[in-house]
């Protein structure tokens, strides 16, 4: 399987609380066992309480966001002359601009300052009910600033979809990251696309297609010229929930490259695991860890550097509960 420089391992921003540390508003955690366990063996974090940085302390009185869903205000709940929309945008607008060599950041679910989306924004006059349109101060700034960088709240990475389509992006992210230090290059760029091919074409054939179309001629101009939009489609196109059906189909044409080279009873058994998947029978993992046992024995130069047959580190598990 593929090299993917896996042993550099990635590095991810996550809110304090959900590593154990006590900096919530009422003096507790949130610590998430997915978090601080198993994927803290593949990570390498850099945390942060937006709100302790600033120098709230803990405990604290709790705050929420109130106005426009767009630009609310960090206000006290019991007290609502305690403003801190200033002092936590000044402080997320500098923290964010060291976080050039992030792959990732996970965030706290529902919280004024961290929340990805759906946090609760109060309107300004008395009585009114909140709707969950907004997202937390130093999450807004950060997602501004990197809007390639993969983000998620630790409450979405309950969903094994979304897990497993999080990480592969950290992971992806981090590849590109390589290639631009590397110096980034016609032919460099050509190899990311090719070794991406059935990852990319599992969440959406057209994109991997304009994609190809994208950079099928780079003889008339630098690659440097078409980089930025390049990633930044392939980072949209990763967002998307990956089905089943696409997992067949996937699944599918990367058997084709077996046809020639296996017997017609491993042929019969490959297409039957994949089969039992489709009907949902067995997880993602079985396909595809009886595909790498082929390709181990009939090596195929092609295949050998697809990153979809291993996108992640195995020890997480992500593909056993898809």
């Amino acid at each position: 399987m593929p090299d993917r420089n896996q042993h550099v391992k990635p590095l991810v921003g996550v809110s304090a609380c959900l590593l154990g540390e006590k900096v919530r508003y009422d003096g507790g955690h949130k610590r998430d066992g997915f978090i601080s366990g198993p994927l803290a063996e593949e990570m390498r974090y850099v945390t942060v309480c937006p709100e302790t940085a600033i120098g709230l302390g803990v405990p604290r009185p709790t705050i929420r966001l109130v106005g426009p869903f767009s630009r609310p205000r960090a206000l006290g709940v019991k007290d609502p002359t305690i403003d801190v929309t200033k002092r936590l945008e000044l402080f997320s607008e500098k923290q964010v601009g060291s976080y050039g060599e992030l792959n990732g950041f996970i965030l706290k679910k529902d919280s004024p300052s961290c929340g990805m989306t759906r946090v609760k924004v109060y309107p300004g006059e008395i009585g009114g009910s909140a709707e969950r349109k907004g997202s937390g101060i130093f999450a807004r700034i950060l997602m501004a600033h990197y809007p390639n960088l993969p983000v998620e709240e630790e409450g979405r990475l309950n969903d094994p979809v979304l897990r497993e389509n999080f990480i592969n992006r950290v992971y992806v992210h981090q590849r590109w990251q390589q290639l631009m230090q590397s110096g980034l290059s016609a032919a460099g760029l050509i190899d990311f696309h090719s070794r991406h091919k059935y990852l990319l074409m599992t969440h959406s054939q057209a994109a991997y297609k304009r994609l190809g179309k994208l950079l099928s001629d780079l003889s008339g101009s630098r690659p440097e010229e078409i980089a930025g939009e390049y990633i930044n489609e392939v980072m949209t196109t990763l967002k998307h929930r990956v089905s089943r059906k696409r997992h067949v189909n996937v699944l599918q044409h990367i058997m084709g490259y077996l046809k020639r080279s296996i017997e017609a009873d491993d042929k019969a058994e490959l297409a039957d695991c994949i089969e039992r998947y489709r009907r949902e029978e067995i997880p993602l993992v079985v396909p595809i860890t009886l595909l790498r046992h082929y390709f181990r024995r009939h090596p195929d130069p092609y295949m050998t550097q697809q990153i979809y047959l291993q996108p992640h580190p195995e020890n997480l598990g992500l593909r056993n509960a898809l």
